[in-house]
């Protein structure tokens, strides 16, 4: 028997824009939150979720101005926390929720806001000033910005931001270069204009712990034995700033994790929750 198809549609979040969401599995829902550049286009077939699928109920969605979400200006990280709502409300209140990345920033913050869920989990929240300092944050933000900006460099600004990320997360200078020769590489570059939504959620590299001590749900923090510690670090200061947080590193994984090895530490994680219902 075949496995049943994913569910396609989109919630509206408060300000009226459509966010693209499918549901995949069945049993409890849990929500994925995507990091930087990654969309529905850019990560086809969805492995992680897919993965999960078979004891969940998987909700990816597109954060807002990415594959099939709309968009509406001006940006503010108070909509996305809305567009996750939505997506939750959709989900339902005993929902658990997974951020990857920039995600990870973002699920904090919304369960910060009051989001209800039942257990959180997250994967490297790039809060990269907590290793460089939040004045090199604050450069490498006003860097891609211009870069983005800069209408007169035509559409190869959007590729410079893209490469210029990459490398900020760990990947190598020639790994960038074979990236760059790849399809995916058109859908990262129609990605580039939401980078700025990540730099401004992401502020200036520090972890915000006054925020996020009022996270107080079970929380496990991920991070990949083989990444930079630039990655490491922030992941280890969140698991101290949240409540109820464990931190755990997954061996020989880096940012580009393995859903085939993160899918099972989720599983376990989420799977406790729902047998304590």
């Amino acid at each position: 028997m075949s496995a049943p198809q994913p569910a396609r549609g989109c919630v509206i979040s408060a300000d009226g824009t459509a966010i693209g969401v499918t549901r995949r599995g069945s049993g409890p829902p849990v929500v994925l939150v995507d990091g930087a550049l990654t969309s529905s286009r850019t990560d086809p077939g969805r492995p992680l979720a897919t993965a999960l699928a078979p004891r969940f109920t998987v909700y990816d969605y597109d954060r807002r101005g990415r594959g099939t979400s709309a968009d509406t200006p001006p940006y503010a990280t108070r909509r996305e926390v809305e567009d996750l709502a939505a997506v939750l409300a959709e989900a339902g209140p005993s929902a658990c929720l997974f951020g990857m990345s920039s995600g990870a920033a973002l699920a904090l913050e919304a369960v910060a806001a009051g989001l209800p869920v039942r257990r959180l989990a997250l994967y490297e929240p790039p809060y990269t000033g907590e290793v460089t300092g939040a004045a090199d944050v604050r450069r490498t933000r006003n860097e891609l910005e211009a870069v983005l900006a800069d209408e007169e460099r035509g559409p190869a600004r959007y590729g410079d931001a893209v490469a210029r990320l990459m490398t900020l997360t760990g990947m190598p200078h020639d790994m960038v270069t074979l990236v760059r020769h790849t399809p995916v590489w058109r859908e990262y570059e129609a990605l580039a204009p939401t980078l700025a939504y990540d730099l401004a959620l992401l502020g200036d590299g520090i972890v915000p712990r006054r925020r996020f001590e009022a996270v107080d749900v079970p929380t496990l923090v991920l991070d990949g034995a083989a990444s930079p510690e630039l990655l490491r670090r922030p992941s280890r200061i969140v698991a101290c700033v949240v409540r109820a947080a464990a931190y755990r590193s997954l061996p020989d994984q880096t940012h580009d994790v393995d859903p085939a090895v993160l899918a099972p530490v989720l599983a376990d994680f989420f799977g406790s929750a729902a047998a304590h219902r």
